[in-house]
């Protein structure tokens, strides 16, 4: 099939537009305060509705720093070494997810300092409002017809031509498999599985070990970076940045359950 045609700008008032990527980190942001919200205000929460929004600010800065400095690192070194001011031009797009969340983990230590909280008290709290932003920025990727995924198979149904393509093949489109794995299914189970009380640290390992997993799977559909390509045999960049992150998972949901803290309400 072929990309539907969507415009990147959802209206224009005179110089001022609004594009269906920042729309959707918008959405993203409002569903966090929202679901962060509705569980401060839930009896032993710990937290204020006051306190999601001061760090929803402080993760906001996170996010945008981190992503940016994060794609610069793994991604972009050879065009700052030919451009200087490369890392400055957001403009021109480009942020890592995996240096995005490096950035909302500095947020969350300088957050918990300056609330009396354990950094993994405000983790375990923070994370399960993640996924949803993470699905729509994905859905802004779509719709841009951007990180597209790889060739489909013959005959394959979902498989569509992308405009910018210059190939011209039909592809995976990967945006939506990010969409659907790592935002919304994951996202029901970190949301249901702190529903209930649990040891410390174990919601941050889970939310870890999920995304980890989702990310390395959907990354066999996804269309490498042109400048990059494969980086370690078979191994995209993705998956390599994915492998300590579920090692990491994996080993705080086996501390958090072999020496249990104070349970995450």
């Amino acid at each position: 099939m072929e990309f539907p045609e969507i415009s990147p700008v959802i209206f224009e008032i005179g110089p001022i537009a609004l594009h269906w990527y920042g729309f959707m980190y918008l959405l993203g942001f409002l569903a966090a305060w929202g679901l962060g919200t509705y569980r401060a205000k839930q009896p032993n929460s710990g937290w204020t509705a006051e306190q999601v929004s001061d760090f929803l600010f402080y993760g906001f800065i996170g996010v945008i720093l981190g992503g940016r400095i994060g794609y610069v690192l793994f991604y972009g070194l050879e065009f700052w070494a030919d451009d200087p001011w490369y890392p400055f031009k957001i403009w021109e797009g480009g942020m890592a997810f995996h240096g995005g969340i490096l950035g909302v983990a500095a947020a969350g230590w300088y957050f918990a300092r300056k609330n009396k909280k354990g950094f993994f008290e405000v983790g375990d709290f923070i994370v399960p409002l993640a996924p949803l932003g993470l699905m729509f920025g994905r859905l802004g990727n779509f719709i841009n017809g951007e990180l597209w995924g790889r060739q489909a198979a013959e005959g394959f149904p979902l498989a569509m031509r992308f405009p910018d393509d210059s190939l011209g093949l039909l592809r995976h489109p990967s945006q939506l498999y990010q969409a659907a794995f790592e935002g919304l299914l994951l996202f029901l189970i970190v949301w249901f599985y702190s529903a209930k009380p649990r040891p410390r640290k174990a919601v941050s390992g889970l939310f870890l070990t999920g995304y980890g997993v989702f990310r390395f799977g959907v990354e066999f559909f996804r269309e490498p970076d042109a400048h990059l390509g494969k980086v370690i045999s078979w191994l995209t960049m993705g998956q390599v940045l994915c492998v300590p992150m579920i090692a990491l998972g994996i080993y705080w949901l086996y501390s958090a359950y072999s020496k249990p803290q104070q349970a995450t309400k």
